[in-house]
């Protein structure tokens, strides 16, 4: 095992042993192979970085107490990195190369993957781009697919505890029939002027409404945004949402619990009466929001008074830690063991 300070580790990139590489001519996928080089060689005049012709993925591999070596929902990335080839006129892989891609990158570097309770995991980030020379808005006709790892620590320095997120009603993330149901690099740069801003303001993330009527719940930051009330988990319904596997595997979990679920669009005036609320996704899994401040209205939404994460969302973020971990059955087949 690589000899890294597990317990003191950040959110960032750190090299690894390899990554794995796949490029697309001629109509056809080549083979995945390994690569030391950290570095891509490129055009100027690469699709990718004049038209954002990209999308990537995001997901984590675990050591359990059994020293083996877990990962989350592969095919559930899968999926939608396809939706989103399809979305921005890339090519889909091969069946199956996105999980053989996956699993040859954690094998590669089995020895960044932290060890059991350390508080830490190895994120795994694909990414699929175009790069043909061009300077017409076209979609090229020639891409790379690359799958790096890197082991990362809590995505806030707190890990799992409340924090307050801010809305903004002067961005918005992405139009209702735009680009926010896909995961590609635009969507993000949307959102850093706002981000920026939050953070200034001491807020751990911005919150959005919806861009057609400042109605409705959005996105908080890059995560999907879920309430609690009477027994039941509530979640919006958006054309400009992006489907989070991370909070998928929440709605089933409350299920499990004997939870209601709901899915559908929320107006803001639904905010005080949730129980709980929290941020969900694949790099803190679980953000509990402490309070949403609506400054634009002198409003603040206070979910939690003692600023300590509710009983639902700590359950289901231990529930899901749990099978992450392999401490709890997986009874929906979420894991891919890599041996």
């Amino acid at each position: 095992m690589a000899n890294i300070n597990w317990s003191e580790l950040g959110f960032g990139y750190m090299k690894t042993n390899a990554n794995v590489r796949c490029e697309y001519h001629n109509g056809a996928w080549g083979k995945l192979e390994l690569h030391t080089e950290e570095t891509i060689n490129m055009h100027m005049a690469a699709t990718c970085l004049h038209y954002a012709q990209e999308a990537f993925e995001g997901l984590k591999a675990f050591r359990g107490k059994d020293g083996k070596i877990r990962v989350f929902r592969i095919d559930e990335n899968a999926k939608r990195l396809e939706s989103t080839c399809k979305g921005i006129c890339m090519p889909l892989l091969p069946e199956g190369a996105f999980k053989e891609a996956v699993v040859m990158a954690v094998k590669a570097n089995a020895e960044f993957v932290p060890p059991y309770e350390s508080g830490a995991s190895l994120y795994i980030r694909p990414v699929l781009f175009g790069f043909t020379p061009q300077i017409g808005v076209n979609p090229a006709k020639d891409y790379m697919f690359i799958v790096f790892t890197s082991p990362v620590g809590p995505y806030f320095k707190g890990g799992f505890a409340t924090n307050p997120y801010l809305i903004t009603r002067r961005y918005d993330r992405s139009a209702p029939l735009g680009t926010g149901v896909y995961k590609v690099g635009g969507n993000y740069a949307a959102s850093l002027a706002a981000h920026e801003e939050a953070h200034a303001q001491g807020y751990s993330s911005e919150f959005y409404l919806d861009a057609k009527e400042k109605k409705y719940i959005d996105e908080c930051g890059a995560a999907n945004f879920f309430g609690i009330k009477n027994n039941t988990y509530v979640t919006p319904k958006s054309t400009s949402i992006l489907p989070s596997i991370t909070n998928k595997s929440l709605m089933q979990l409350a299920e499990d619990m004997g939870m209601k679920v709901e899915r559908r669009p929320i107006p803001v005036d639904e905010l005080p009466t949730f129980e709980e609320a929290g941020a969900c996704g694949t790099a803190a899994v679980i953000s509990p929001i402490e309070r949403l401040d609506d400054r634009d209205n002198n409003v603040s939404y206070v979910f939690s008074k003692d600023g300590k994460p509710g009983p639902v969302c700590t359950k289901l973020y231990h529930k899901l830690r749990a099978i992450q971990y392999g401490d709890e059955p997986d009874t929906h087949g979420w894991i891919t063991i890599v041996e």
